[in-house]
């Protein structure tokens, strides 16, 4: 019986080296592609994110203006022509409740009050929370 013993050449030690480097190399590469990957979704996300804030802000604050304006609609009916709030909403076809009304009305006596019937402080607060004119806006249009 014939005993076979392997003995390490430096070719062969050489060779464990080169694949070793190139191991460690593709695996370095590997893990920097996975991080760029990650940065650029985490961009992506971001961007989005931001335009679903952006928007949301922009409608909350086209409500205010809206609510704001019906208010005022309301309160002429009834302090200018002398309406009941009953009466005012059975004229506006009920589509708007007593207490809808109540709180529009509210709404614009307190805008009056605030700025002079100018853009309300709830509408620039509105605007303010969806961080519009921030870092992302320009993009968020894109």
């Amino acid at each position: 019986m014939t005993v076979r013993v392997h003995v390490d050449t430096s070719e062969d030690r050489m060779s464990q080296q080169t694949i070793k480097q190139q191991a460690r190399r593709t695996a370095r590469e590997m893990a920097e592609k996975r991080r760029r990957e990650r940065e650029e979704r985490e961009r992506r996300v971001i961007d989005l994110a931001e335009r679903v804030m952006v928007a949301i802000g922009e409608r909350d604050a086209a409500v205010a203006e809206t609510e704001k304006r019906a208010g005022e609609a309301l309160r002429e009916l009834t302090e200018r022509e002398g309406l009941s709030l009953s009466e005012a909403v059975e004229w506006c076809g009920e589509t708007v409740s007593v207490r809808e009304a109540t709180r529009l009305r509210r709404l614009a006596s307190e805008a009056q009050a605030d700025g002079g019937g100018e853009q309300d402080g709830g509408v620039t607060a509105a605007l303010a929370a969806a961080g519009s004119g921030g870092a992302g806006a320009g993009s968020a249009a894109g």
